[in-house]
């Protein structure tokens, strides 16, 4: 949907994604969307040059998140939030739904 705006499929999964779940980081992005883990890296590397995304590291993870400084932040939640609308149903529930915290054991899923 944003691809001939942001430049590749890549570019818009990622953001989409970051939009979503708040944060998150290259290899859980392309398991998500069953996609190369070299396109990803270079879009999050793009987007974090540009001054679009942060990251920091949590242990050996580098975990991405919009940079709250960046000037257009609010513009781009506006389009990203507008194009998460028209993904479908299903895919838009699987994105919004994540867990951050382990299951119990023993716990059916």
């Amino acid at each position: 949907m944003l691809e001939p705006l942001l430049g590749s499929v890549n570019a818009e999964r990622t953001l989409i994604f970051i939009f979503a779940r708040e944060q998150g980081y290259a290899s859980e992005v392309a398991a998500f969307f069953s996609t190369d883990l070299y396109g990803i890296q270079r879009q999050l590397e793009k987007f974090e040059n540009g001054g679009v995304l942060i990251s920091k590291m949590l242990g050996k993870t580098r975990m991405y998140s919009f940079n709250p400084r960046y000037a257009f932040l609010k513009e781009v939640s506006i389009l990203l939030e507008r194009a998460l609308n028209y993904y479908p149903i299903e895919e838009r529930n699987r994105l919004m739904m994540f867990r951050n915290r382990p299951r119990r054991k023993g716990k059916p899923l």
